[in-house]
């Protein structure tokens, strides 16, 4: 995929399209929270609508990547282990987006990929219920989500169900004695399509299951209460709206209730309860320690802090009701200007089943996004045939919105696309 050095503007004027334009205007007018952009290093001309996948890149990355690369490591050198905090960033990272998920200090790291946290998510909680039987998780869950559960499953000879969420409590009625946890997202990732947390919490619970929430794609972009709905554990990446950069770190979030019974499948020296002691046998560390692995991505880690700093002294409901906002704004733009000319939205209207994102079907979707991309603006697709636009409320206005829609219009209305682009690499 690659990236055109601004939007083209020329686009066809009518009465839809201005009286949308207008309302965009009135929007963005009203906007509390228009000042936070300037916290992003956006490229210039670019409508970006794929942070949903990769966030773009905050201001105070890049000084606080050069203050430790060439001070802390350059200068400093081994000594930044100490003297620098470099020991204690996975559980302070942590700690940073605990506060973003709702989750009191203490009970968060940061460090190792989401798959490496999922793994340990999942052989943690099947652990926690050994004598249950059966591994519960959504049929349309993130590929990686899916495969690790088929793999910890073995593992641990447990047996995998697949369950989507709105069949989870039917299904928990008549087999939840024997379920030993539930893995699920709050935000379809294809869709954008939001559940119920507190509702499929509670159904686990009432079974005596404990309950996993992926929150990748949630996390930043709305409220989450994890410590008030009584989740178990909970993970997520660093990279989509906390904007923490490429492969950057995931985390880990378990309720200080099961610490003390936690058994992680990963015993690695940084979980050790005395890890320069060298001990020949694994201790594991007190509370949320002993879920670190092994040595922290400390370059990775600094920027992901850095990226958080992007959230000080912001309100996430305040947040919330600006990326209903967009969506909303944009579903308008979609039923005036794209459904006439075969899209689909299969994006909830109703809010409060509405992540951060809208999608739209479309069976040249590839092509399409490809296209938008060529003209500056950058969204995605998933196989085969969706069209996925992400909104951040701390970046995203409502006049970005406006611009994707009227130029998808003018591409699908004049074909100015190839509906079989040619293969420009692995990602899509």
């Amino acid at each position: 995929m690659t990236t055109a050095p601004s939007v083209r503007t020329a686009y066809t004027t009518d009465s839809a399209s201005t009286a949308l334009r207008e309302r965009a205007a009135r929007l963005d007018a009203d906007d509390a929270l228009a000042p936070l952009r300037e916290r992003f290093l956006l490229p210039e001309g670019v409508v970006y609508l794929d942070g949903n996948s990769l966030g773009p890149l905050p201001a105070a990355v890049p000084p606080a990547l050069t203050d430790a690369v060439h001070r802390q490591w350059g200068t400093d050198l081994i000594g930044s282990w100490n003297g620098n905090g470099w020991w204690e960033a996975p559980l302070r990272v942590g700690d940073a987006v605990g506060a973003l998920i709702g989750a009191a200090p203490g009970q968060t790291v940061a460090g190792d990929s989401t798959s490496v946290q999922l793994f340990t998510a999942l052989s943690a909680a099947a652990a926690l219920r050994p004598d249950r039987p059966l591994l519960v998780t959504d049929p349309g869950h993130f590929p990686t989500d899916r495969y690790l559960a088929d793999a910890v499953a073995g593992q641990r000879g447990l047996e995998v169900r697949r369950v989507p969420p709105d069949g989870l409590t039917a299904f928990l009625e008549a087999e939840g004695d024997r379920v030993a946890v539930v893995s699920y997202s709050p935000v379809d990732f294809r869709t954008g399509e939001l559940y119920d947390m507190e509702a499929l919490t509670r159904a686990a619970h009432r079974a005596g299951a404990l309950v996993l929430w992926d929150l990748c794609h949630a996390a930043g972009a709305l409220p989450l209460r994890v410590d008030d709905l009584g989740v178990d554990l909970a993970v997520g990446c660093g990279y989509k709206f906390l904007s923490g950069g490429p492969g950057a770190p995931a985390y880990l979030y378990v309720a200080r209730r099961h610490h003390a019974s936690l058994k992680t499948p990963l015993t690695g020296w940084n979980g050790h309860a005395d890890p320069f002691g060298l001990s020949r046998d694994y201790t594991p560390a007190p509370g949320i320690s002993r879920a670190r692995v092994g040595t922290p991505p400390i370059l990775s880690l600094l920027a992901l802090e850095a990226a958080l700093t992007a959230f000080d002294g912001v309100d996430l409901t305040r947040v919330r009701a600006k990326s209903l906002s967009l969506t909303a704004f944009f579903l308008r733009c979609a039923d005036d200007l794209l459904t006439p000319l075969g899209f689909t939205s299969v994006t909830p209207a109703d809010p409060d089943r509405r992540g951060s994102q809208v999608a739209l079907r479309h069976p040249h979707a590839h092509g399409l996004a490809h296209a938008l991309t060529e003209r500056g603006v950058i969204a995605d697709m998933r196989a085969p045939d969706l069209l996925r636009f992400g909104v951040n409320a701390l970046y995203t206005t409502h006049h970005d919105v406006f611009t994707a829609a009227v130029c998808l219009r003018d591409i699908t209305r004049d074909g100015a696309y190839d509906p079989s682009p040619p293969v420009s690499g692995p990602v899509t």
